[in-house]
């Protein structure tokens, strides 16, 4: 059953890789890079709107948190990339060979990934806590995690199972931090969970 599922998943893999196309690979290295401009603006306007709902100190208190949860998501990941040893992609025998692996580098083991794990995390967490004033802040934080996990395929590093593992991760994170930090931030919090 579970080579199976392994069989799929690499198929599956080796379809959305191959959908792939170099006029677009530009875009798709920016997407995929963390500090590339989406991203860099993305943070920019999240740090706005929290500082704009929170104040200084509100914005300090999920500062803190995120880097918690940035923590968590990335050291989470390793261990189970060092536990699992699942071979990316790029390094696959049976699967290199047919990636378009057009990323920076390839690392040994991608079981799951950190990027779909953070980026996910962040969304709940941005989400959750701008729900009350910016509702729309939720479901465009997903549809970018969805495409930065979609982004790890494309430049070949991940397998869909390591992006989606990396999505169900990172949600329960964020959700676990931002339970955490709105203890603090109970005076501005409107709602109740």
């Amino acid at each position: 059953m579970l080579e199976r599922l392994i069989e799929y998943d690499q198929e599956l893999f080796l379809y959305l890789n191959n959908l792939g196309n170099e006029h677009w690979d530009w875009l798709w290295l920016m997407i995929t890079h963390k500090f590339g401009v989406p991203a860099i603006s993305i943070y920019v306007i999240l740090l706005f709107l929290l500082y704009r709902t929170f104040g200084a100190k509100g914005l300090f208190t999920i500062v803190v948190g995120v880097a918690v949860m940035i923590t968590c998501t990335d050291q989470l990941a390793n261990l189970f990339k060092h536990s699992f040893e699942r071979p990316r992609p790029c390094r696959a025998d049976g699967v290199e060979e047919f990636t378009r692996f057009i990323a920076e580098r390839c690392g040994r083991f991608g079981y799951f990934s950190a990027h779909a794990a953070s980026n996910m995390a962040l969304a709940i967490l941005s989400g959750l806590l701008l729900k009350p004033t910016a509702k729309a802040v939720l479901p465009l934080m997903m549809l970018w995690a969805i495409t930065v996990g979609y982004s790890r395929i494309y430049v070949g590093v991940h397998y869909p199972l390591d992006v989606i593992s990396g999505f169900l991760i990172g949600g329960v994170i964020g959700f676990l931090i931002y339970r955490l930090i709105r203890g603090f931030l109970s005076e501005k919090l409107k709602y109740k969970f």
